[in-house]
């Protein structure tokens, strides 16, 4: 079933790029004021605090993914871009979605990202190392950008030359729609889920005779009470991990370059004196900089269980970036604090049943990144001539960064 995607411009209703890329006013205003809001234009509600958000997100008695209207497009509307059903993780809930997920999940277990961590090591280096010393690069475009695209392609065990057009293919697939020019982004979204599907689906066919380390091969081999995945199968579900493993990553990375800049610049030279805080900061960064992280969900019988009282059918979307910065839940919560001892209870991945099979494998390439950075360079210094609102584009976590000049030393 194709759902009516739903415009949250008007909920925002930011002036400006740069507002929306770092919207602390606006979630300190709906957190402390309106902190259950009905907006009556997209007949939608909004929560903001921890509380609420994590009831939402997980108590699925109550709140559905199985709604006809969603905040979040993902995919395109023809066959090469839709999961098929047997991994339809983002519409079902439990109990349905218990073994779905297990289908993907067997693809994602421990052992799989041990046997990964030599591999996504040596992609960083080498990205790292392509930097010269004491020179002005764009993080974006030097590390930020490719990471996360070669990182999966090396994972799906597809050439390295084409994590370029991995890349392509996702800016695509999770282009946010505008009403503007819906049709528009809708053929674009539809000739790229094409192009994929016709690239990958020959892979497949040649790995289920030679499968090897990898993604594409563990979703080959997988199964689960009986339950096995086509060739077709694996092409189209293979789509969700472009989403998970690439754009959300490299805007997670990108941010925080950003934040070492412009937010505290002297927690640079803490992290390079003492890499065994690189975690915690990398916690403290999905809490504090990961912008617009929201999910809906539908109202599945009428309650109150966040005051108003809802009925069903409503649309509900939880704003987890706010909650975030709910101060019941977090001490001086619009501060960065990379020594917060409860940051990892952020809600940037989710929570419940949905909560991101993605979320191991950021978090590695985030802290190896860093890491291997803060090891080669000294120091970093911004760029005088930056200007934040021509270096954003809109995307499916909000504004993300095209572009980040910083001055690197050895």
């Amino acid at each position: 079933m194709n759902k009516e995607v739903i415009s949250l411009k008007e909920v925002k209703n930011f002036q400006t790029r740069s507002e929306e890329f770092f919207p602390l006013n606006w979630y300190e205003e709906m957190l402390n004021h309106t902190p259950v809001y009905f907006h009556e234009e997209t007949d939608t509600w909004h929560v903001f605090k921890y509380e609420d958000v994590q009831q939402v997100l997980s108590n699925y008695e109550f709140f559905t993914t199985e709604g006809s209207r969603t905040a979040i497009s993902v995919g395109a509307n023809n066959k090469e871009g839709t999961a098929p059903d047997k991994v339809n993780l983002v519409s079902v809930d439990p109990p349905q979605h218990r073994k779905k997920r297990s289908l993907f999940a067997a693809a994602f277990t421990p052992r799989s990202l041990k046997n990964w961590e030599p591999r996504i090591q040596r992609i960083v280096t080498e990205l790292v190392e392509d930097i010269q010393e004491d020179s002005t690069v764009d993080i974006v475009q030097a590390l930020a950008g490719p990471l996360p695209s070669m990182v999966i392609a090396e994972l799906f065990g597809v050439p390295l030359k084409d994590q370029s057009q991995f890349k392509h293919w996702v800016d695509i697939l999770f282009q946010p729609y505008d009403e503007e020019n819906e049709e528009e982004i809708e053929q674009r979204k539809q000739t790229a889920a094409k192009e994929y599907y016709q690239y990958l689906y020959p892979i497949v066919v040649q790995k289920r005779s030679n499968p090897s380390e990898d993604i594409i091969s563990d979703l080959i081999r997988v199964e689960v009470d009986g339950e096995t995945f086509t060739d077709d199968e694996i092409v189209r579900s293979s789509m969700l991990l472009l989403g998970a493993g690439v754009e959300t990553t490299s805007h997670a990375l990108a941010n925080t370059f950003y934040s070492l800049l412009y937010d505290d610049p002297s927690l640079y030279e803490e992290l390079r004196n003492d890499l065994d805080l690189v975690p915690n900061a990398v916690e403290e960064m999905l809490r504090y900089r990961f912008q617009i992280s929201k999910r809906d969900r539908t109202v599945k019988q009428d309650n109150d269980l966040l005051g108003p009282d809802l009925k069903e059918g409503d649309v509900v979307v939880a704003w987890m970036s706010a909650a975030n910065m709910d101060k019941d839940m977090f001490d001086d919560p619009f501060s960065l604090n990379i020594h917060r001892s409860n940051n990892k209870k952020h809600l940037t991945f989710g929570k419940g049943p949905h909560f991101c099979l993605g979320a191991p494998l950021a978090r590695l390439e985030l802290t190896f990144a860093l890491k291997t950075f803060l090891q080669r360079f000294s120091r970093i210094e911004p760029v005088e001539s930056f200007d934040l609102e021509k270096s954003l584009t809109e995307s499916a976590p909000g504004q993300s960064l095209t572009h980040l000049p910083i001055k690197v030393y050895k």
